[in-house]
């Protein structure tokens, strides 16, 4: 059983630092895109960052600059590190993942539980 797993949410004030982490585990041959989402009250979910296997990443406009999606493939991890934050990025973030379990040769889609963001003095 293949299980991502947010940490790093919480309470930071406007202009703060955040660092998400996305930890991959279970049985598994290869984990390819990684994005991360994030939900605001009553929105859709939307697009935050995203970054292949290879390294390479895109943003959101609102978060360009400001925002870093990195992943450490030896720990099977994502990072998303939000900086200078404003209260308009409070959400649930949500990681979700192209995993390819053992044992198969197809690749699924995985997605974390969801880790708050609150953003408030």
């Amino acid at each position: 059983q293949v299980q991502l797993v947010e940490s790093g949410g919480g309470l930071v004030q406007p202009g703060g630092s955040l660092r998400l982490s996305c930890a991959a585990s279970g049985s598994f041959s290869s984990i390819n895109d990684m994005e991360w989402y994030r939900q605001r009250p009553g929105n859709q979910g939307a697009l935050v960052a995203a970054i292949t296997s290879g390294g390479s990443t895109k943003y959101a406009d609102s978060v360009k600059g400001r925002f870093t999606i990195s992943r450490n493939n030896a720990k099977n991890t994502v990072y998303l590190q939000m900086s200078s934050l404003k209260p308009e990025a409070a959400a649930v973030y949500y990681c979700r993942g192209d995993i390819i379990p053992t044992g198969s040769v197809y690749e699924y889609d995985y997605w974390g539980q969801g880790t708050q963001v609150t953003v408030s003095s």
